[in-house]
């Protein structure tokens, strides 16, 4: 079973870091990756830059709007992710207590769908009447 670790991190927590502490948590981010590797369940990990640099797109009153900025205004930003694959959503939870993240942020655990909704049929996403 798939899931998601996306990492939540405060906005402005990486630049207040000094140079030490962006290399002890680099390295422990780097044993956590080599950790997932090692033991076969990392299936892809990528980090985002910081939300400032985001653009949101929205329909509104069948307009598009494109602005500049995150959808929200918060004290924490998606700040990267971790795809994995487990056997279950206890040893996801296990994964997610490992991570650096969890020590100064928070990590969302949520499981991946098997079935993607533009690729299968449409109608077993749809409430029966």
């Amino acid at each position: 079973m798939q899931f998601m670790l996306m990492d939540y991190v405060r906005n402005a927590g990486w630049e207040a870091l000094t140079r030490t502490e962006q290399e002890r948590w680099l390295g422990a981010y780097k044993g956590y990756l080599q950790a997932m590797q090692a033991a076969g369940v990392l299936r892809s990990s990528a980090g985002l830059l910081p939300a400032n640099t985001a653009t949101t797109v929205r329909t509104v009153d069948d307009k598009l709007r494109v602005l500049d900025g995150p959808y929200a205004d918060t004290k924490e930003q998606l700040g990267g992710f971790h795809l994995i694959e487990v056997p279950d959503l206890d040893a996801a939870l296990a994964w997610a207590a490992r991570s650096p993240t969890a020590l100064h942020g928070a990590v969302e655990v949520r499981p991946v769908s098997e079935k993607a909704i533009l690729t299968t049929d449409i109608r077993q996403f749809i409430k029966p009447e």
